[in-house]
């Protein structure tokens, strides 16, 4: 008996010249970290985000958020001002420094950072003679965050701004591509992104020098020497030349990656905007969201879960809205600013399957399943 195929919130989707660049690493025997595939993946991304930019290829977006902290001096018993409605990679280097999360709220128009919050918080923090070593403020789903007025309170306050766009890439801001718009950007290549290398990410810097100094720190900081001579604490964040290799093939159809996303979106609004129980998420002008994943915000959360658990019931998958960093039980003591936004797109908020590899057929049996949720 033939059954019906789970349907994925974000799976990976290949472009079909991955295992070109995989099997030139094996046929070459470039299977050891470095190769000419991870120079090559960072020129690709360098070309799509800009050439005044400097990147550097690394096993995870969270290892690139950390090595943006040791860039930024980021030490123990740092303050670090972090978005909390976000993942927990966001906020979690920020431990690993030593330092401490402060939590910032979000704003009604894109679920990011409130910079009203942002710098009543700055102020605060002065005040009691703590100033904020840097920001942390994330592309949520792929809705840019408010870069201009973050900005701004970053460069009144000297306080530099960490860019998370791990949802983001192929995602703009007046025109600039997210993970270019701010002191330092990071990307991450994971399974469920809009384009993967199984697992990765990649630091965005503004000179070859920073860039230099991340590569160093993610080589295990060996120091210039015949043997092995260490000066510094170092990781071991390079991304390997195989992966790399997928990246290069998964670069050549980002574009359609963007385009088959953003369809999704546009399915689910064309087919749900007559209930007035669901909202979506809007672009503000000059706003350009890649669509990672289309969000919904129900009128209750009884009415989110009906319809998450309806889907469940047909084998696909949904989940809630990010739990906020500020009620997660391991930063519960952890200061925060807050408003009440995030809490509130937490209790009513869904992630619809949204994958670039959805069929119409999925995209039907998808809605189909909504629309006999009862009471929508």
């Amino acid at each position: 008996m033939l059954t019906k195929t789970k349907i994925y919130l974000s799976s990976p989707h290949m472009g079909g010249t991955e295992q070109k660049f995989v099997d030139e690493a094996f046929d070459t025997n470039w299977i050891a970290p470095l190769g000419p595939h991870v120079d090559g993946f960072e020129n690709d991304l360098q070309r799509y985000l800009g050439e005044d930019k400097h990147v550097a290829a690394l096993s995870s977006g969270t290892a690139a958020i950390h090595l943006a902290l040791q860039l930024l001096n980021v030490s123990k018993g740092d303050e670090v001002l972090c978005q909390s409605f976000t993942f927990s990679a966001s906020a979690n280097p920020i431990i690993y420094q030593g330092a401490t999360p402060v939590f910032i709220d979000s704003e009604p128009d894109t679920w990011n950072m409130s910079p009203e919050l942002l710098e009543i918080a700055i102020k605060d923090r002065i005040e009691k003679h703590k100033k904020p070593k840097a920001i942390i403020a994330v592309h949520l789903y792929g809705m840019p965050y408010k870069a201009k007025e973050i900005n701004e309170i970053s460069k009144t306050y000297n306080i530099p701004v960490i860019e998370d766009s791990a949802e983001a890439l192929g995602s703009s801001y007046f025109g600039q591509p997210c993970a270019t718009l701010s002191d330092v950007g990071i990307l991450s290549f994971n399974g469920n992104k809009i384009i993967t290398t199984s697992g990765g990410g990649a630091l965005i810097v503004k000179n070859a020098s920073l860039k230099n100094r991340a590569v160093f720190l993610s080589t295990q900081a060996r120091d210039n020497a015949p043997h092995y001579e260490h000066s510094n604490i170092g990781y071991n964040y390079r991304l390997s030349n195989v992966l790399a290799g997928i990246g290069r093939g998964q670069m050549e159809v980002i574009d359609d990656r963007v385009n088959a996303r953003r369809k999704n979106f546009d399915f689910y609004k064309t087919n749900l905007s007559q209930f007035n129980s669901i909202e979506f998420l809007e672009e503000p002008q000059g706003f350009f969201s890649n669509r990672w994943i289309t969000c919904i915000k129900t009128d209750s959360f009884e009415a989110r879960e009906r319809i998450r658990l309806t889907l469940q019931e047909d084998d696909i998958e949904s989940r809630p809205l990010w739990k906020p960093m500020h009620v997660q039980p391991i930063f519960k003591d952890c200061l925060r600013f807050t408003n009440g936004i995030s809490e509130d797109l937490f209790e009513k908020g869904l992630c619809l399957p949204s994958g670039s590899n959805l069929n119409q057929e999925d995209l039907d049996r998808i809605l189909n399943n909504i629309l006999k949720t009862p009471n929508i």
